[in-house]
């Protein structure tokens, strides 16, 4: 993988598109102070995923933004593209379809920063692991910005530690360990979550099951009862019946009685009659 051509566009002092093509070999940018050396090596880093203000010598991001001057107005973005020849597909996994990767970022103003890699939309963390693999990137110690010799004769430890490890190429593999490692933490957290989502529903599932027997006894007991009212309601109507049955016999009983009654009456009038009528 090989640099090949930069292209800036509203960035800093490059308000108008501008292409430097990097040959193979050595390549020199000469110029007189102010002339804009130090922007194309910021462009550089810019592309390549660095999202810290202050290492663009700025207080926040947009002010790569050519801010304007007396004869041009201020732009309202910044974009630069970097070409990488990857004839001999060496780029890492996922990059490694096209003979020529161009990696862009554009900043707009109020609408941050976007990446794209041959077209397609990318994350910032997806171009840092880009160069990360290919033992590069925004924070290569090949990339030696105004101030760095004094910071790295006054650096902690761990950043030393850091320099080495990309200087080494590794800084990619420490990245990727290190993503690893949080989501395994992610997957911890996550599996000590399901057990106590799995607590949760094994008390819930105790209570309905606690529930459900009551639900089994209280239709149990209903059906009891329904059939004990069934038996109770059959019994009083069979006594009613019963009853019916007896009243029914006893009057037609005497009403048997009651006509013999009057037939004797009749009978008994009659002959009283016909006895008189003899005197």
């Amino acid at each position: 993988m090989r640099f090949t051509r930069l292209r800036l566009n509203g960035f800093k002092s490059f308000v108008d598109p501008t292409d430097l093509v990097i040959a193979e070999g050595l390549t020199g940018v000469v110029g007189p102070n102010g002339c804009g050396k130090s922007n194309l090596l910021e462009a550089l880093r810019w592309v390549m995923g660095e999202n810290r203000p202050t290492a663009m010598r700025g207080s926040g991001m947009e002010d790569v933004i050519f801010a304007g001057a007396a004869s041009r107005p201020a732009r309202n973005f910044a974009e630069v593209a970097l070409f990488i020849d990857n004839a001999e597909r060496l780029a890492p996994k996922g990059f490694n379809d096209s003979d020529q990767l161009e990696i862009v970022r554009r900043i707009t103003r109020d609408a941050g920063s976007a990446y794209k890699v041959n077209g397609k939309d990318v994350r910032a963390r997806d171009v840092q692991m880009l160069f990360a693999d290919a033992s590069t990137g925004a924070h290569s110690p090949a990339l030696v910005r105004q101030g760095q010799i004094a910071e790295l004769i006054n650096a902690r430890p761990k950043a030393r530690r850091r320099i080495l490890e990309e200087a080494a190429g590794i800084s990619g593999l420490y990245q990727r360990r290190h993503e690893a490692e949080l989501k395994l933490n992610a997957a911890e957290q996550n599996l000590a979550r399901v057990d106590d989502v799995l607590e949760q529903l094994a008390q819930q599932l105790a209570q309905l099951a606690r529930q459900a027997r009551q639900a089994r006894r209280y239709r149990e007991i209903g059906d009891e009862l329904r059939r004990a009212e069934g038996m109770l309601l059959y019994r009083r109507w069979r006594e009613a019946a019963d009853a019916l049955v007896a009243a029914e016999a006893d009057l037609a009983e005497k009403t048997r009685l009651a006509a013999q009654a009057e037939t004797a009456a009749r009978r008994a009038a009659r002959l009283r009659e016909e006895r008189d009528a003899a005197l």
